[in-house]
């Protein structure tokens, strides 16, 4: 295998987009801070509709989105770690 193809592998392990925890988990960290749907979708320069959809599995973010909403549930995981447990059930 030519260098470059090898060089172009690696680049792609690297360069992969961030994983994201499941919609429930997202939900629940944004709710843990106190966020709205609107503030995020503020922040992220999205419409809050495409919070919802990203909150309910309908969809998945996109780059530039997914790095930037990636890095957000980071924090706030860090933050509120207990809201990183799966949900068990409505209240």
């Amino acid at each position: 295998m030519p260098e470059s193809d090898l060089t172009k592998s690696v680049d792609a392990l690297v360069d992969r987009a961030p994983d994201l925890p499941t919609p429930a988990v997202r939900r629940q960290l944004r709710l843990a801070d106190g966020l709205t749907q609107r503030q995020l979708a503020d922040a992220l320069e999205v419409k809050p509709l495409t919070i919802l959809r990203w909150e309910s599995g309908q969809t998945e973010p996109r780059r530039p989105w997914r790095e930037a909403y990636a890095r957000l549930l980071q924090r706030l995981a860090e933050k509120y770690p207990a809201a990183v447990e799966e949900p068990t059930g409505e209240r």
